[in-house]
């Protein structure tokens, strides 16, 4: 068995099963930021202490576009099937998000389309879906600073099979609308990662997502003013978390207690799973140190 330092893994997700199973799902492969993709592994625990793993989750076949920049899967059980969406690069290609499909949580994981579901000509990276008060999909993703300068935030329908989208996407937000966030290059460049959408429990929708502050990598609140996915939004003015942590989603334990998922630090090879106790307070989240 393994413990959650044994585990090196960026931008975890933590997907709960009715076996009272704990799934872990993130970026995992060896070399992250270049070379050539190899796939994901996954683990999983009854306590989020000690770990089985890691499984191959996905194993690209020798015709799948992407072969660079596995980043960031998510898993989600959505009308009987297991479903990740998860970002991939390949020379030429705009990066994006691609959906993925299984009969178990441990997958294998498959293609559900040939190509991405976010815009083929735009720079995207880490997709997540949302499902609305009409219990439509929505996936909500980031279009990257490194082609627009001040990353983005955008939202766009998705079918029932998540096989396509419908209509245009809508932008959300830009990072420097926030008064945390530094650029991480000269005055303009900004950046969006890693949305996660939230109700609290007053009803209202709020959105997790990662940018640069001044101390480094950390999580912000972005927040619906009409509890509606469009919007508009407004940003917390100051961050959930600043400590060198980021790419952060909420799960709930099987003992009801509400966790954080972020990796820290945020420093290849040294990131590891962390998973932190947080409560809402008068409608907002507080992190129990």
């Amino acid at each position: 068995m393994l413990t959650k330092n044994d585990i090196r893994i960026r931008d975890p997700f933590i997907l709960t099963d009715e076996s009272k199973t704990y799934f872990l799902y993130g970026t995992t492969d060896q070399n992250v930021w270049e070379g050539q993709g190899v796939g994901f592994d996954a683990y999983k625990s009854s306590d989020l202490e000690h770990w089985e793993g890691p499984f191959p989750v996905f194993r690209p076949g020798e015709d799948f576009w992407g072969d660079q920049h596995f980043w960031a899967p998510e898993v989600y059980f959505y009308q009987n099937q297991y479903y990740m969406f998860a970002s991939f690069k390949a020379e030429g290609k705009c990066r994006g998000t691609q959906l993925l499909v299984a009969g178990s949580p441990l997958g294998s994981f498959s293609p559900l389309s040939e190509n991405p579901i976010t815009p083929s000509d735009w720079e995207c990276l880490d997709g997540t879906l949302f499902i609305d008060d009409k219990i439509k999909p929505w996936i909500i993703f980031c279009r990257e600073w490194l082609q627009v300068h001040d990353g983005e935030m955008w939202a766009q329908r998705l079918s029932s099979d998540f096989k396509t989208v419908i209509g245009e996407p809508v932008l959300l937000f830009r990072a420097s609308e926030a008064d945390w966030t530094v650029p991480v290059r000269g005055e303009k460049d900004y950046i969006t990662d890693g949305p996660y959408l939230y109700r609290s429990q007053q009803g209202d929708l709020q959105m997790l997502w990662s940018s640069r502050s001044q101390n480094g990598y950390a999580v912000g609140i972005a927040r619906s003013t009409t509890g509606n996915i469009l919007g508009p939004w407004i940003q917390n003015p100051e961050p959930l978390l600043d400590e060198d942590g980021g790419h952060a989603m909420l799960f709930q334990t099987f003992n009801d207690e509400l966790k954080l998922a972020i990796h820290s630090p945020n420093r290849s090879p040294l990131e590891r799973p962390v998973f932190l106790t947080v409560v809402e307070q008068n409608n907002h989240l507080v992190v129990i140190k």
